[in-house]
């Protein structure tokens, strides 16, 4: 393919042209508002489509014409009798099989056993501390409740995504069916999926797991599919000249050398699954979600912070125990040493283990804590977070009622002013002038399909909360991220803390807002800026590390100062590796929007949240694929973008 043919309609001498065209109409239409029929204001009621009628239709029929209750029930089912197993192991549900509980002991002692053996005594350190913590401050039961729809869950997402990956990988038409679905997907807010599952299922710990499956399989699927695209053909045909068949060769080639691939996509679906089990709360999950979800409702901030303490801690443990698991590689013992010195952590983690539920038959704290000799930290925390909001009281509120009168509310309501029609044409226009005729159709297709919906206005709040977040995380992320890159070990530091933040599930980020600003739309702003600002931080980051050496030294010897360096040079080549932060931010205040809706907001989260409550999945849906069409609208264009960077012969 030729250049000429790779540069977009929007770099030849139409493209701009009609772009401009593209805008000044829909200017047009914004200066002549007044005069504009009412059809050109909102769609027509006529226009209007019931996409949640039809939707309904389609799953009544599943659910009654086709049996499809039966087999889900059944699968639930199955599932249910699972989390009986794990939930009697790990903290004595009373049902049957009655195997359990474990001592909290004994489970501290395999946690950090499992972290010395993947990552050293730090991450034993960390591993087994955390369910300290977690069975002396008396929150075992609630921990253990999430746990153990995660130790369910995750399996099954991890062997679904594994055998659709392959699929994706074995078949082209597969790969080519299964892309937009995935990307749908994985735009789609967390609440879309319970909404079908609790009208199929139910509620409680078995919608819970059936939704974390559903919700975590995406990122399986792409990671196995990129892992066994990456396997190199050298390798392939080493296994073929052996004489191996195909399914030797997928078995004991291909899948062992995606390997590092494969556990990413681990680590992803264990990341996902607690971040699902947590918002589970919605929808009847008990643990930690659900006391935390209570917490907050009734703003007992100290408590709060307890629960947010473990949620985190917990994400910090898989996240790292998992891609230690990832990133280590196979051992190979001395055939000449005994077992016992081949596999010394095993052999001390029996003793311990042999120890600690003869020491929980003498000593029953070690055993179970109960809630009433248990620590807590929730009397100080509040009397440091009392202090703390009469000190910055005067500020908070000051921009509290800055930002909601002379910023949120005008950007809302000229958000809601604006028509329709405008508003479509200049997102065509953007299309055009990045991607050409096919990028303004897709611009169109999208929105286009959110107006027919029937909740153009509900959107729009949407795009105005995440595009005044994404500014503002925009103001602080990218000048943190140069500011990093002055220093390797600085740079270092900044990523680590980046990585960390991106483990805590998004309820997260709700406590300290809901500390300072209240339940309102500024606490909601401030969520999601918190949220989103951390990949814009650290594609920044990543994008300047990562120009040429040799590009700076030709800079630095042309006399270019550190200021020309920067916008010269390190920004425009590190520019589409931004980007990819700039499209990760708006997916994450997208999230972020949908889920703080409950404290705040009359956007589409909140109709959401109402469908979740209704089980209207004809609803839910529908809200749940505008909220995915908007992040796929940006996905297009920044891919787009970064299309024409590398035809113009910059790095992407």
């Amino acid at each position: 393919m030729s250049l000429a043919e790779r540069i977009p309609l929007a770099r030849t001498g139409t493209g701009p042209r009609v772009a401009l065209i593209l805008l000044g109409t829909a200017l047009l239409l914004v200066i002549g508002r007044n005069l504009l029929p009412a059809g050109l204001m909102r769609p027509p009621e006529g226009l209007i489509l019931p996409f949640a009628d039809w939707i309904n239709a389609v799953f009544a029929f599943l659910r009654d014409d086709l049996g499809l209750m039966q087999v889900t029930r059944a699968f639930a089912a199955m599932l249910e009798w699972l989390l009986d197993v794990t939930a009697n192991l790990l903290y004595g549900k009373n049902r049957w099989p009655r195997i359990g509980p474990l001592p909290w002991s004994v489970v501290a002692i395999s946690m950090a056993a499992l972290g010395w053996a993947l990552g050293g005594w730090r991450l034993a350190a960390l591993s087994g501390g955390t369910f300290v913590w977690i069975a002396v401050m008396g929150q075992w039961q609630w921990a253990m409740e999430t746990l153990s729809v995660i130790v369910v869950a995750a399996p099954f997402s991890i062997l679904l995504g594994l055998v659709v990956g392959i699929a994706a990988w074995r078949w082209t038409w597969a790969a080519r069916a299964m892309n937009p679905i995935l990307n749908i997907a994985q735009s789609l807010p967390h609440f879309a999926y319970m909404i079908p599952v609790v009208v199929f299922i139910g509620v409680g710990p078995k919608a819970g797991a059936i939704v974390t499956i559903i919700f975590s399989v995406p990122p399986m699927i792409r990671m196995t599919e990129l892992g066994l695209r990456k396997v190199p053909e050298e390798v392939v045909e080493a296994g073929r000249m052996g004489g191996a068949t195909p399914w030797q060769l997928l078995r004991s080639v291909r899948l062992p050398t995606a390997r590092t691939e494969i556990l990413i996509g681990v680590n992803q679906v264990i990341m996902q699954c607690l971040a699902m089990v947590v918002l589970a709360s919605f929808i009847g999950m008990p643990g930690l979600g659900q006391k935390l979800l209570q917490l907050l409702q009734a703003l007992k901030i100290g408590l709060s912070v307890e629960i947010g303490i473990t949620i985190v801690l917990i994400a910090v443990v898989l996240d790292r125990l998992s891609k230690a698991w990832a990133m280590r590689q196979p051992v190979h013992h001395d055939e000449g040493r005994t077992w016992v010195r081949r596999h010394p952590v095993l052999v001390v983690w029996a003793l311990a283990v042999v120890a600690a539920f003869v020491l929980a038959q003498a000593v029953p704290l070690l055993a179970e804590v109960p809630r009433r000799q248990a620590l807590s930290i929730a009397g100080p925390l509040d009397a440091l977070v009392d202090g703390f909001i009469r000190l910055v009281d005067p500020v908070t509120t000051w921009l509290r009622w800055f930002l909601i009168t002379w910023l949120l509310i005008p950007l809302r309501d000229g958000m809601l002013w604006l028509p329709f029609s405008a508003v479509l044409l200049a997102l065509a226009a953007a299309g055009w002038a990045i991607g050409g005729l096919r990028s303004a159709l897709v611009m169109l297709g999208f929105f286009g399909l959110i107006a027919l919906s029937g909740w153009w206005d509900r959107a729009m709040i949407t795009v105005y909360m995440v595009g005044f977040s994404v500014l503002i995380a925009a103001m602080i992320g990218f000048p943190l991220g140069i500011w990093a890159t002055r220093s390797d070990a600085r740079a270092r530091r900044v990523l680590l803390l980046c990585d960390t933040a991106q483990t805590f599930p998004s309820f997260i980020y709700l406590i300290p807002v809901v500390m300072l600003f209240g339940v309102n739309d500024v606490a909601v702003v401030a969520a999601v800026v918190t949220f989103a600002a951390v990949p814009l931080i650290r594609y920044t980051i990543e994008g300047l590390r990562g120009v040429p050496a040799e590009l700076v030294e030709a800079a630095q010897m042309s006399g270019a100062t550190r200021q020309q360096m920067l916008w010269h040079v390190r920004l425009p080549f590190a520019l589409p590796v931004m980007m990819v932060g700039v499209n990760q931010s708006v997916m994450f205040s997208l999230f972020m929007v949908i889920i703080a809706a409950f404290i705040g907001t009359q956007d589409l989260g909140q109709e959401l949240q109402r469908a979740l409550s209704a089980t209207d999945v004809g609803k839910g849906m529908v809200l749940g694929l505008a909220v995915a069409f908007m992040g796929l609208a940006v996905d297009h264009l920044v891919k787009r973008l970064t299309e024409r960077r590398r035809a113009e012969g910059m790095p992407g």
